[in-house]
C-alpha cells in the first residue's frame, strides 16, 4: 500500500498548524521574488541582506498582528472603572470649598443617612459654607434679621450681646473673605430626634472697623480663623434647614 504524503501546511487530524499558517505566506512570497531561481544568476551578499531584512519585517509584522493585540481589561481601564464606581462622598470637590471625606466621616454619614435618607454630605457642606459666610458678614454688620433664622436661641443671645457692645462703642464693622473658606465635615450623627453635624471651617478674613469719631482712621485687620461649628435640625420636621447651635475654636 502506498503511504499518504502530507503536504506542507496541510491539517493534521482535523487541525491546521498555526506555524504553517504564519510562515507559509512568507515562503511563497520568497519563491516569487527570488532572483536566483528566475535568472539562475548568483545573488550578491547585499541583495541577500535586503531579502532577509524584508523577511524579518514581514515575520515581525505578522507576529505583532497575532500577539500584539491587547487582551482583557487594561490597567487604565480598571482605574477609570474604579473612579466611576466611587461613591459621590469620596470624590474631591473644587479647591477651597467642600473637601474629601475620610473613612471615619463616611461611616458617620452612613449612620445619619440611615435615619435621614435625604442627607447629602456634599450638598450639606456647600450649604454650611454659604451659611458660614452669611453669618460672619451679618454679625459684623449687626444684621439681626439675617442672623435670627440661622442661629439657635442660645447662639443668637451670644451674638446679640456682641453686637450690642459694638453699638455701645459706636463702632461699625465690615467683614470680608480674602479667599473662599474651606469646609470639612468632622461629624454627622443622629441623637434622639436631632440630626447633628460638625463642620470645621478655615478662613482668611479682613475686618474693617470704624470708630465713632469721624476723624479716626479705619482699622484694618487680616487674620486666619479656624473654628468648628455645630449645626442641628429636627429629624422629620417640615423645615429642612439647619441652625447653628454652637461655635468653638479649632487648631489652624
Amino acid at each position: 500500500m502506498g503511504r499518504a504524503v502530507r503536504q506542507r501546511g496541510s491539517p493534521v487530524e482535523g487541525r491546521g498548524s498555526p506555524c504553517a499558517a504564519l510562515y507559509d505566506p512568507v515562503i511563497v512570497s520568497l519563491r516569487a521574488i527570488s532572483p536566483s531561481r528566475q535568472s539562475g544568476k548568483p545573488v550578491s551578499s547585499q541583495v541577500q541582506i535586503v531579502i532577509f531584512a524584508v523577511i524579518a519585517l514581514v515575520v515581525l509584522f505578522q507576529l505583532y498582528n497575532v500577539l500584539g493585540k491587547r487582551v482583557g481589561r487594561q490597567p487604565e481601564e480598571d482605574a477609570r472603572a474604579r473612579a466611576a464606581a466611587a461613591p459621590p462622598e469620596t470624590l474631591p470637590a473644587a479647591p477651597g470649598r467642600v473637601q474629601l471625606l475620610d473613612a471615619g466621616a463616611l461611616a458617620a454619614v452612613a449612620a445619619l443617612k440611615a435615619r435621614d435618607p435625604g442627607f447629602d454630605p456634599g450638598r450639606f457642606l456647600e450649604g454650611a459654607r454659604q451659611a458660614y459666610e452669611t453669618i460672619v458678614r451679618a454679625y459684623a454688620a449687626g444684621d439681626r434679621a439675617t442672623l435670627k433664622p440661622l442661629l439657635a436661641p442660645a447662639v443668637m443671645d451670644s451674638f446679640e450681646a456682641g453686637i450690642a457692645a459694638r453699638e455701645t462703642r459706636g463702632e461699625t464693622e465690615i467683614a470680608e473673605f480674602i479667599h473662599p473658606p474651606r469646609a470639612d465635615l468632622e461629624l454627622a450623627t443622629a441623637e434622639a430626634d436631632r440630626a447633628i453635624a460638625k463642620v470645621r471651617f478655615l478662613a482668611e478674613l479682613r475686618n474693617r472697623v470704624k470708630a465713632a469719631d469721624a476723624l479716626a482712621e479705619e482699622q484694618i485687620e487680616e487674620r486666619r480663623v479656624a473654628e468648628i461649628w455645630t449645626f442641628e435640625r429636627t429629624l422629620g420636621a417640615s423645615d429642612p434647614n439647619w441652625v447653628l447651635a454652637r461655635t468653638e475654636p479649632a487648631a489652624a
